[in-house]
């Protein structure tokens, strides 16, 4: 039996998110604040935030990670980054009681916005409310979690149909969030006034803003800003200029493009941590001509990848190696980025009997404010070897129903390796399982299904990376989607700001702790 608690919380993972020399802690990304005024607890502070709520705040959907940023919805457990391991939240403690099932001890100091106390019975019924959504998460679904009880009033069990040690990765998930009860009384799922969190919403603009309060009676400790409003900007020039004249505090996904005005600025801190994302163009594996692994070899061979990360990215990214970062524990081993060889991509379309019936068509999603020149260069480099590509630009949430039902050819957007648990199994399960529920290349393979079920079994870290290498290589291998370059994370930030940590993963920027002096 395993017992975790306190400072005891890693399950034997140093540092998986350590990427090259800065890691994925906080790097650069710390922002202590660079003003001598003190803290005025009056002031109210906005966010730009790159994306907004598209399923009426339901805890399973991508919902979550706006209230997990607003400082609104908390989980049992926590990822801390700059330790690299998993650490209590609103869980004190946890332990292994069997092969298949975890014990979570809860604080006993927590009440919800609405005066209601933490309780298991609380707790379970917002995890079973995950675990029985139409659309489940997909860190925390009847494929991984059997199911969730109250041992007793302070203690939670959540089995498992197979052993997993990675149970409090999972418990981690902004989708595994606690709501009070009354949350879950209307038709749909109602977080206001109803988190744990120190910060409380109380109004939203539909699709535009959300608006928090102080919670005064956070267990977390004293909340150092009276509120704070975070806007959806989904226009990344439209964040940066907003943070650079002040109209917005803190703005998340800067594009690189905007980085100079940014940097040259000094009431701005750019803030800039290596992230566990790599911009992808997507294939559809199963619609012709791209379910010929020969087409999808020559459009990779045909892309000039180091051109496109000095050009787009003007350096601030590197060319891919695959759907892994070289620095990463998991890496494969051995791999480099393609290089452009244009006569080897003819080759293999010749090969594959490939003619250009129709354009193919390339959806680039507008969120990323530097997709649309990354299209245009990719649209060049493929027509350079027959390959008539049309552009066009989409807000992801309009081009989703599509993409999930393979009415799409291509697709330029950027996955987080860890967006689902710190840990790639739930990446590497969701995405490219033959049942992934977020499965957009619509790719299936026994032999890959065969190595992610072992690498989910495997409590030794070194072992399971191994096997998320394998199981990489067969992705390469085939070319499953064309991997262009590794991101990193640039938010940018005011210097009246202060207490704010970046995080790579955009979950928390509104914490108790995030400050601003006064004006």
């Amino acid at each position: 039996m395993r017992v975790f608690k306190g400072s005891r919380a890693a399950l034997g993972v140093v540092a998986v998110l350590a990427l090259g020399g800065c890691g994925l802690g906080n790097g650069t990304g710390g922002n202590p604040g660079s003003t001598d005024k003190a803290v005025d607890t009056n002031q109210r502070i906005v966010v730009d935030n790159f994306r907004a709520p598209v399923a009426d705040w339901a805890p399973e959907s991508d919902a979550a990670y706006i209230l997990s940023l607003s400082g609104c919805l908390e989980t049992l457990t926590k990822y801390d980054h700059a330790e690299g391991k998993v650490v209590p939240f609103l869980a004190s403690s946890w332990k292994q009681v069997s092969d298949l099932e975890w014990d979570f001890t809860l604080r006993d100091d927590v009440k919800f916005q609405d005066g209601t106390p933490l309780t298991a019975d609380a707790v379970v019924a917002s995890l079973k409310h995950v675990l029985e959504a139409k659309v489940p998460a997909r860190a925390f679904s009847k494929k991984v979690v059997s199911g969730v009880k109250a041992v007793d009033a302070r203690t939670v069990r959540v089995s498992t149909p197979v052993e997993s040690p990675l149970v409090p990765y999972r418990l981690a998930s902004v989708n595994t969030g606690v709501l009070a009860p009354a949350a879950y009384k209307g038709t749909s799922v109602d977080p206001f006034g109803h988190c744990t969190g120190p910060f409380v919403p109380v109004s939203e603009k539909a699709k535009q803003s959300i608006t928090l309060d102080r919670n005064e009676n956070y267990w977390g400790g004293k909340v150092q800003l009276a509120g704070a409003e975070v806007r959806f900007i989904t226009n990344g020039a439209t964040r940066a200029a907003q943070v650079q004249t002040g109209e917005a505090d803190i703005s998340m996904s800067i594009p690189v493009a905007s980085l100079p005005s940014l940097e040259g600025s000094r009431d701005v801190t750019v803030l800039k941590a290596d992230s566990p994302r790599t911009a992808t163009l997507y294939l559809n594996n199963k619609r012709k001509p791209l379910n010929d692994p020969k087409v999808r070899k020559a459009l990779r061979a045909a892309l000039d990848l180091e051109a496109l990360a000095a050009s787009v990215y003007e350096g601030a990214a590197l060319p891919a190696s695959g759907p892994f970062a070289p620095s990463e524990p998991w890496a494969i081993d051995g791999a480099v980025p393609p290089k452009q060889d244009l006569d080897a991509a003819k080759k293999l379309l010749a090969e594959a009997g490939y003619t250009p019936e129709r354009p193919l068509e390339v959806i680039a999603i507008v969120e990323r404010a530097e997709f649309a020149d990354v299209a245009t260069v990719l649209q060049d480099n493929l027509k350079k070897i027959g390959v008539p590509v049309a552009v066009q630009s989409k807000e992801y949430a309009a081009a989703e129903p599509d993409v999930m039902a393979g009415k799409y050819d291509m697709l330029l957007s950027q996955r987080n390796r860890l967006i689902d648990i710190a840990d790639p199994i739930g990446f590497l399960t969701a995405d490219y399982s033959c049942e992934g529920s977020y499965n957009l290349s619509h790719f299936c393979d026994a032999e890959y299904d065969r190595l992610i079920g072992e690498a989910s079994r495997a409590a030794d870290s070194k072992e399971r990376y191994k096997l998320y290498a394998r199981a990489g290589k067969i992705l390469d291998e085939q070319a499953v989607n064309l991997w262009l370059v590794n991101e990193q994370a640039t938010d940018a930030v005011r210097k009246e700001v202060q207490g704010f940590v970046q995080d790579p993963l955009s979950r928390y920027v509104l914490t108790a702790q995030t400050a601003k002096s006064g004006s």
